[in-house]
């Protein structure tokens, strides 16, 4: 059950919830996390970097539509200078980049982008 208007929930439920809608509503359309968040040690960190985890990636990505989704909470929440950083670089590659704060917004922004591009 997706509860869409509780402004407290942490930024993975409202990942969830748009995931879990975006599957349901674009099934055989390819949507993945990049697990490149999170609180880590020195090791695991220097580990993660060397296998070639970037900072700032955005949380999700759409290949066929060349969309990347940042999540972020509906309440809350800074886009850092690393992931703005990174979006400038992916636009410029041609990618659509975009920032959802919170599962409201996620499916707005790709039904908007649907829309726009016809998917």
């Amino acid at each position: 059950m997706s509860i869409t208007n509780n402004k407290s929930r942490s930024e993975h439920i409202e990942q969830r919830e748009f995931v879990s809608w975006f599957r349901k509503t674009f099934p055989g359309v390819l949507i993945f996390a990049v697990p490149n968040g999170g609180k880590r040690g020195a090791a695991a960190a220097a580990k993660l970097q060397l296998e070639g985890v970037v900072p700032g990636v955005p949380d999700l990505f759409v290949p066929a539509w060349g969309l990347w989704i940042e999540m972020k909470r509906a309440d809350g929440g800074t886009v850092s200078t690393d992931q703005k950083k990174i979006m400038g670089h992916l636009e410029e590659c041609g990618y659509t980049c975009v920032v959802a704060w919170g599962d409201a917004d996620a499916r707005e922004k790709v039904q908007a982008h649907v829309r726009w591009y016809g998917h």
